[in-house]
């Protein structure tokens, strides 16, 4: 095989792998287990398919750097393509210094579900908010958030499982925001 093709191979095959390796990881994260497991047949004949031919041909160190390249590209890819499935849902913990409802309101108004309490905190009283959203609206929650009330601290968290609750029978039905 030429050796310039060689190269591209070899990088093409560990990036493929690097990025199936990432979106598997995020199919178990999620509960697709039994996905992530048809994938991870996949990935292992295709690293095994790289690996033999940097092993083969080890004394030229072009093709162990593809592979390194290669798989330092899959790890980005693999990153670009978490961000595009947006799969699942976060919880995002707010903290507002206005201890009115009014954020809840407004955000319930936008279509988000919110719990909210009142909440101590180091200067005073504060309200507490949590809202449940998919994923794919994370950013649109964020933005929501800070245009509302600039001041707000916001953390979030990941969700693996739901259940009960009104709002998701909504989200489950596909009408979230419309």
């Amino acid at each position: 095989m030429n050796p310039l093709l060689l190269v591209v191979v070899i990088f093409m095959i560990s990036l493929s792998f690097v990025t199936l390796s990432t979106i598997r990881m995020i199919l178990t994260l999620k509960g697709f287990q039994y996905l992530a497991a048809a994938l991870s047949v996949l990935e292992v004949i295709i690293n095994i398919l790289g690996l033999g031919l940097v092993l083969d041909n080890l004394s030229a160190i072009q093709n162990l750097l593809a592979y390194a390249f290669g798989f330092a590209a899959g790890v980005v890819v693999g990153s670009k393509i978490e961000d595009k499935l947006t799969l699942g849902y976060v919880t995002a913990n707010v903290v507002t210094q206005d201890n009115s409802d009014q954020l809840s309101k407004q955000l319930r108004e936008r279509g988000f579900g919110v719990t909210d309490w009142q909440a101590n905190g180091y200067e005073g009283e504060r309200r507490s908010l949590q809202i449940l959203t998919p994923k794919k609206h994370e950013t649109k929650l964020y933005r929501t958030i800070k245009e509302l009330d600039p001041r707000a601290f916001i953390a979030t968290n990941d969700v693996k499982t739901i259940y009960g609750g009104f709002w998701i029978r909504t989200v489950r039905k596909g009408r979230l925001f419309n």
